[in-house]
Parts: structure tokens; C-alpha cells; sequence
């Protein structure tokens, strides 16, 4: 009887892969362990490079740990707290490789499953985001989460299906050419308008996502949403009203 053979995931000619953490102590290690694997499945020349957005727990003790056991790992800390766009916009900068993967410290996804973006890689594709199967938050998080999504969509003509799901691989000249700037979590907003207007080309994929089991989200803090309130209108002003924005401009 023949067996089943498992078809090895493509493979990428060399990867950044990046995370932002904060206040992540109890899951950062399994998440760094996790993408080390991941990035090995999917090729031979890989980096890691984590921002530890001035954490308040251990997380940036755990993060120089292993760095001294992993050579391929970089740690970028943040003396103060900045936001999730900043924590990001910090990794993109020091990334080195021809695609860039990112997804988040808390262990809220699986990094292994970037062998299905790869996979979903054809000739032409420049970004593949992940869409999440099921919201795994709190009702309050998934009905708000939903309504944000319709809303920008809407709002800023946003054709992919989850564009707050921090689980994508993108070709780094686009992250180049973007020239982000939002420092919270309007960052992925900014991201996927600039890649539509400079003319990217997207397959998107299902990936699980699971409950928070460390720390504690920073989503409903007033600093955190009147920041991105403000960032959201700003972003609005720009892309909507004005239309300033032009692929290789800022």
C-alpha cells in the first residue's frame, strides 16, 4: 500500500521574520522557539528580530536570554513603552531579507502555520495576510473587532477580509517604499491601504486563532484609544479627504 506523502512547503530564497512584544514574559520564549522552526521550514537563510516595547515584566530579561543561545536573534529594546506600530515599524527597519513575516509575541497565533502563507506564494504575490478562522477574545472584542473591520473597509476601501490580523508575509520593498508612520495598532490599517495603492498583489489564507493566556491587553485603555482615534482621523484626513498619499511618497 502506498503511503501518504506530506508536501513540503515552498520555500522563500530568505526570510526576516519579526515580533513586537510587551509585557509578554509567559509566552515571548515558546513564540521565538515556535518562529525559529517555522522560518526553518520554509528556508536556509533567515533572521529574528523582536522589539520588546518597553516591557514591564521580564519580558526583555527572557528576550536577552536567548539571544545569547540563538546568533539569528536580535532584541530591540525600547526604554518606554511606544505603541504596537512603533514596536513594528522598528523590527521592519532592521530587517535584512527578501520577505518579511510578522506576527505577535502573546502566542495568540501559531507561528508554524507560516508555512501556509508560503505555501499560498504564487508568481506575482507580494503580500499574503492571514484572515483569522475564529476570533478567540471576549464577545465585547470580536463584536467591536467586526465592527472595525466593516467600518475601515468601508471607510478606506480595504478589499482583504481581516485586516487586523497580525499574521502576514510581505515582500520587504514594499514595507520600504510605504514608509510607515502610525505608531498603534492603525498601523496595520496604513499598511494594507499603502499596499493596495502601490498596486500589491495579495492571496489571503485561514489561520487559527487562540485565547490570550499571559498578560493583559492594552486594546481598552483610554491613552491607547484616544491615541488611535486620533491616528485613525489622521490616517482618514489623508488617504480619504486629501488623497495625499502616492506609492514612493509619503
Amino acid at each position: 500500500m502506498n503511503e501518504m506523502r506530506v508536501k513540503p512547503p515552498k520555500r522563500l530564497a530568505s526570510l526576516s521574520v519579526v515580533l513586537p512584544a510587551y509585557n509578554d514574559g509567559g509566552s515571548i520564549a515558546s513564540v521565538v522557539a515556535s518562529s525559529i522552526l517555522a522560518a526553518q521550514k520554509v528556508t536556509d537563510d533567515y533572521e529574528l528580530i523582536v522589539t520588546n516595547d518597553g516591557s514591564r515584566d521580564h519580558t526583555g530579561q527572557v528576550l536577552d536570554e536567548l539571544a545569547a543561545r540563538h546568533p539569528e536573534l536580535r532584541v530591540v529594546h525600547h526604554p518606554a513603552n511606544r505603541g504596537y506600530g512603533a514596536a513594528l515599524r522598528s523590527g521592519f527597519g532592521l530587517a535584512s531579507k527578501e520577505w518579511v513575516f510578522y506576527t505577535d509575541g502573546d502566542a495568540q497565533y501559531n507561528p508554524l502555520e507560516l508555512t501556509l502563507l508560503a505555501d499560498a506564494l504564487d508568481e506575482g504575490i507580494d503580500v499574503v495576510n492571514g484572515y483569522k478562522i475564529s476570533r478567540n477574545d471576549s464577545l465585547i472584542r470580536r463584536a467591536i473587532g467586526r465592527f472595525y473591520h466593516h467600518f475601515v473597509a468601508f471607510a478606506f476601501g480595504i478589499k482583504i477580509r481581516d485586516v487586523d490580523c497580525d499574521f502576514r508575509l510581505i515582500r520587504r520593498r514594499l514595507l520600504q517604499e510605504a514608509d510607515l508612520e502610525s505608531e498603534d495598532g492603525t498601523i496595520c490599517l496604513e499598511m494594507v491601504r499603502k499596499f493596495q495603492d502601490a498596486g500589491a498583489r495579495f492571496a489571503e489564507v485561514p489561520v487559527h486563532h487562540y485565547p490570550r493566556l499571559h498578560g493583559t491587553s492594552q486594546f481598552f485603555t483610554w491613552p491607547h484609544l484616544i491615541q488611535t482615534l486620533r491616528q485613525f482621523i489622521h490616517l482618514f484626513w489623508k488617504f480619504v479627504i486629501r488623497r495625499q498619499y502616492q506609492p514612493g511618497k509619503t
